[in-house]
């Protein structure tokens, strides 16, 4: 949903067009290729139902088996970190997250991190763990989504970004059977996630596994975990788009 102002904030550029992003002349023409920006209220995450603005970049790498967002997989415009700044300058929203497809599939994902951590936000970004994290700047509060048996793209766990955690980043794993569950209680207990990160989250995967039964499995275990169900699904159609 977009209500936002279509001019650029008098402080968004000076007289002679420079950014002042904080950004030098050659950063703010880099470019990434973009599927959409849009606000909105966050679905997931322990930032779920809070005003955000999201940026979600074309292209991933993995083909999940149950993926929700394969319009990412192609198409997109490219636009230059300074334009896209100043886009989301206008919503006035505090919460930026950076999405896909897979966001750190293009290299200039790091710089748009940087400058939106230079310029004030708080920060968001969801990946799917399949690609290196270590050039993320310290702030972002990195969501990563480790990839069950299920999915198809188990193999594409990159498990050297379980080093890199921090304790304000948060873990998910979507889960679509029984196996995918027994494999996430399986690496929670074997890597102490609970013990590292903000939060453990479970997200049953929408309309191939009742979130009831997920939930009987969690407490039987008592697992230091939390579910997530998608609230932009519960809210809006679940093939809505910029929602």
């Amino acid at each position: 949903m977009s209500n936002r102002d279509n001019g650029v904030p008098m402080n968004a550029r000076t007289t002679s067009g420079q950014s002042t992003h904080g950004l030098s002349a050659d950063e703010a023409a880099l470019t990434v290729r973009l599927t959409e920006v849009y606000a909105s209220v966050q679905g997931e995450s322990t930032h779920v139902g809070r005003p955000c603005v999201f940026i979600r970049l074309t292209g991933c790498n993995l083909r999940c088996t149950w993926c929700d967002s394969t319009y990412t997989f192609t198409g997109g415009e490219h636009r230059s970190l300074a334009d896209i700044l100043d886009e989301i300058a206008t919503w006035g929203i505090n919460l930026v997250e950076l999405t896909g497809g897979e966001p750190l599939a293009q290299k200039n994902a790091i710089p748009l991190l940087k400058a939106l951590v230079h310029q004030g936000y708080e920060v968001l970004l969801e990946t799917s763990g399949s690609r290196p994290i270590d050039e993320v700047p310290e702030a972002v509060r990195v969501i990563l989504d480790l990839k069950c048996p299920d999915s198809g793209e188990e193999a594409a766990n990159l498990w050297e970004n379980l080093e890199q955690l921090q304790p304000h980043h948060e873990i998910k794993f979507v889960i679509a059977s029984r196996r995918d569950y027994e494999w996430a209680r399986s690496v929670i207990y074997q890597h102490g996630l609970a013990q590292r990160v903000t939060a453990v989250l479970l997200s049953p995967a929408w309309d191939i596994l009742e979130p009831a039964t997920l939930v009987s499995w969690m407490v039987d275990d008592r697992l230091p975990a939390r579910l997530q169900l998608q609230m932009h699904k519960v809210i809006w159609s679940p093939d809505a788009q910029g929602v």
